[in-house]
């Protein structure tokens, strides 16, 4: 199983998605989708994760997760 930069980040920062979701005004449920690869967010909310995790990831890793995944095992 692969985990993407966004997850990662979230992990590393130990946040929970709700408390994530909160920070960028986003549903939870939409959050969990783009953390699992499966929905794209639009450039403002991968704008807002980006500064949120502006140590860990950029936009770019944020759009384009397929890019940067890497084992869930390293986690």
């Amino acid at each position: 199983m692969f985990i993407t930069p966004l997850r990662k980040a979230r992990l590393n920062a130990r946040m929970t998605i709700q408390e994530v979701a909160a920070a960028i005004n986003c549903d939870p449920g939409n959050l969990s989708r783009m953390e699992r690869g499966k929905q794209r967010p639009s450039a403002e909310v991968a704008e807002k994760l980006a500064h949120i995790f502006s140590a860990e990831l950029t936009e770019i890793q944020i759009l384009y997760p397929e890019r940067y995944q890497s084992e869930e095992s390293h986690v």
